[in-house]
């Protein structure tokens, strides 16, 4: 049962994921398409990983608890 569980976390951080990186890109693009690489991926994932965290997949665990909780 865990596998399963494991599956239905990894596709709802994906799920998760998708849609607050576009809308991150969109509204930051040409600001950090100036900046190198390294920096852009530096900025990208400290506004990402925080949000995500306690933001978004919280909301998320409790929108698809029933679906997470099934066997």
């Amino acid at each position: 049962m865990k596998n399963t569980l494991t599956h239905k976390t990894a596709f709802l951080s994906w799920l998760a994921i998708y849609p607050v990186m576009n809308i991150v890109s969109y509204f930051f693009d040409d600001v950090l398409m100036q900046v190198p690489l390294p920096f852009r991926t530096l900025i990208l994932s400290a506004i990402l990983v925080p949000l995500m965290t306690y933001v978004i997949m919280p909301l998320y665990t409790g929108l698809f608890k029933k679906w997470l909780e099934k066997q």
